[in-house]
């Protein structure tokens, strides 16, 4: 649900605290970046919704040329796919027959759906849930350095093709991957090799997809990739910025907190605990940086407190009762603990959405 004014809503400072605020204008700017930088190489964008769970947003993304979109989790695709979206991606092993018959309700009612499987047993659970009057699309999951799920050999991803080519229940369409940043001539070599096993047997593989925002604009250096999947460059984030793919302009999300306690010179305490802030430190030493206070470490979490250290900050400091920008290390988290997402423009509220796909883990 949108919540809209006909001008411009309040000034984020009469935002109740903490809230995630999103910027209108680097919200449409980064998703207009990642397109353009993919049709400039002809290749497919699939945006993966895990990052702002939104409807509104994905929307977005497609009106600026993205193919589809990408879910994690059946109960994600069933949201979206109750928003009107009719080309889904599942990236992930679908298992037991409760999921199963709820995946089998899904490509029934929606255009095109596809999932990803990296072992016999996924296969065999596809193959005996789904028949030949509604097939379902099925990619091979290959491992190309995330080591996380997949296939680790292409000889294996061809054997796995071949059974979900015997399944009469199924189509195969292609491979996928999930790789590690830097990892781009690992994934060209472990395509080309599969695409060559796989046209020895005469199957046709129309779809290579690779992903990550991590490598986001390094996607040209896989040619054999025919589309890209990420999430977190629609807002960017604190491990984005030090990984150097976005700057500090390109940071659509910021959690609004309110400075709760100074207990000391060297010590305040916002509002943002665990429950706000993700726990997530992606290697960093803190949780989180607050923009307009260089030298400010919020250094412990609680449910409902963070506690910052002010001893490094070089001049102000936050006084009780400020209201701070924290921008978190990790964005797609924070999506996941609010129910809804304030956007504005330039200081003001332009809408509210409710976080549709929020909690939808199963």
């Amino acid at each position: 649900m949108t919540y809209p004014w006909p001008d411009a809503g309040p000034p984020l400072d009469e935002i109740s605290t903490p809230m995630p605020v999103i910027d209108e204008d680097r919200l449409a700017a980064n998703i207009l970046r990642a397109q353009s930088y993919l049709d400039s190489h002809d290749k497919a964008f699939r945006p993966h919704i895990k990052t702002h769970k939104i409807p509104a947003i994905a929307r977005q993304q497609l009106q600026a040329g993205a193919i589809g979109i990408n879910c994690q989790k059946v109960s994600e695709a069933e949201v979206f796919a109750d928003a009107g979206f009719d080309d889904i991606l599942i990236t992930y092993n679908i298992l037991g027959p409760a999921k199963l018959a709820r995946l089998k309700s899904l490509n029934a009612r929606i255009g095109r759906l596809s999932v990803v499987a990296d072992s016999a047993v996924t296969v065999a659970g596809l193959a005996g849930t789904f028949d030949a009057e509604r097939p379902l699309a099925v990619l091979v999951e290959c491992d190309t350095g995330g080591k996380r799920c997949g296939v680790q050999t292409p000889r294996a991803a061809l054997e796995l093709a071949e059974k979900i080519v015997a399944a009469t229940g199924l189509k195969f369409k292609g491979i996928l991957t999930y790789p590690a940043p830097g990892g781009a001539e690992k994934v060209e070599d472990f395509i080309r090799e599969t695409m060559a096993l796989l046209a020895e047997k005469g199957i046709d593989c129309p779809v290579r997809s690779s992903g990550g925002s991590p490598d986001f604009f390094s996607a040209h250096l896989v040619p054999s990739a025919t589309e890209h999947r990420a999430g977190t460059y629609v807002y960017n984030d604190r491990s984005m910025l030090r990984a150097g793919h976005c700057t500090v302009g390109d940071l659509a999300m910021h959690v609004l907190a309110t400075v709760v306690s100074r207990p000391t010179a060297d010590r305040a305490v916002l509002d943002c605990g665990s429950k706000a802030l993700t726990s997530d430190l992606l290697g960093f030493s803190d949780y989180g940086m607050i923009e307009g206070y260089e030298g400010a470490k919020i250094i412990s979490l609680s449910e409902e407190h963070a506690v910052v250290d002010l001893s490094a900050c070089s001049s102000a400091r936050p006084d009780i009762g400020d209201v701070v920008k924290v921008v978190p290390n990790h964005t797609c988290v924070v999506s996941n603990l609010f129910d809804r997402m304030v956007f504005h423009r330039n200081g003001l509220v332009t809408r509210v959405e409710d976080v549709a796909a929020r909690g939808t883990v199963w």
